[in-house]
């Protein structure tokens, strides 16, 4: 940094300039090592690395006015300026929501980068899930997990992120029968996963359980949750709110704080609520 220097003529302040001088040299050479010593001070804060980070089950598309209107979720989407969003409940070109390849079509329309991975062929194309990066998706994996009332697979997205971090999205839609022992086997495949990588993972979805279950505590040990505020912690149904299904994890949880959680209040793109966090890693 360069401090400018303003020369005066005046014939007192000439006089007195070399005292003044002895003066103030130390007090500048104090100034230039505070300021020389900041670089290093900015660089440990700049190693927490904050994200915004969106789940949400779009019933592809379908709003509770029973309209199919994809505009409207990106809109929804949009708003929230995420830079990872888990999305459930995806269609790739099926005859139900007018052949269109959901996932592909969003990202495009949000400027992010779009992974869809398919539970099965449905209605003349495929139906799923997917996720959004607001950076470039290096590799995706499709993760099988057990098989209940429909096929299932966790969906999981590598990413590198500005700051040279690795950082893996798992994003999942578990079983929904009421008999809880398919998605407890879904959940434990899905952490030995997680588990499994060499850098940090954020989980999100729709676990089609509530939090006491034990579904949902599998992932209280070596992670950390994005609670929800208490007094509006209910995901389903988006019109008249009544339980809590969806959630964010994040791991290991030595590296992540949670900031910030909500629960958007969005009533008529989906039969979900959105639910959006600010994580911030602090890198190794």
């Amino acid at each position: 940094m360069t401090f400018p220097f303003h020369c005066f003529a005046n014939s007192t302040f000439a006089c007195k300039q070399s005292s003044f001088s002895t003066a103030v040299r130390p007090l500048v050479g104090l100034l230039i090592a505070t300021l020389i010593a900041m670089p290093g001070e900015s660089s440990a804060e700049e190693t927490n690395s904050s994200h915004r980070v969106l789940s949400y089950n779009i019933k592809r598309g379908y709003g509770n006015d029973g309209k199919t209107d994809l505009p409207r979720t990106a809109e929804v989407i949009s708003k929230l300026k995420p830079d990872f969003v888990g999305l459930q409940e995806v269609d790739e070109r099926c005859n139900r929501s007018g052949n269109v390849d959901q996932a592909q079509w969003l990202g495009e329309h949000l400027d992010m980068h779009a992974a869809f991975a398919p539970f099965m062929d449905y209605d003349g194309g495929r139906y799923g899930m997917a996720i959004l990066s607001r950076y470039p998706i290096e590799k995706t994996e499709s993760v099988e997990l057990a098989r209940g009332r429909e096929p299932r697979v966790a969906l999981a997205a590598h990413v590198t992120l500005p700051d040279g971090n690795k950082l893996t999205l798992v994003n999942v839609h578990f079983d929904y029968i009421r008999d809880d022992t398919v998605r407890f086997e879904q959940a434990t495949k899905v952490r030995e996963f997680i588990q499994s990588l060499s850098n940090p993972a954020i989980l999100l979805g729709d676990f089609n359980d509530t939090p006491e279950s034990r579904t949902v505590q599998l992932f209280q040990d070596g992670f950390v949750e994005a609670d929800k505020p208490a007094d509006d912690s209910f995901t389903f149904s988006a019109e008249k709110p009544d339980r809590e299904i969806d959630f964010l994890f994040a791991s290991p949880e030595t590296q992540w704080t949670v900031k910030t959680v909500d629960v958007i209040d969005e009533p008529l793109a989906s039969d979900h609520r959105p639910v959006m966090a600010v994580l911030q890693l602090q890198a190794n």
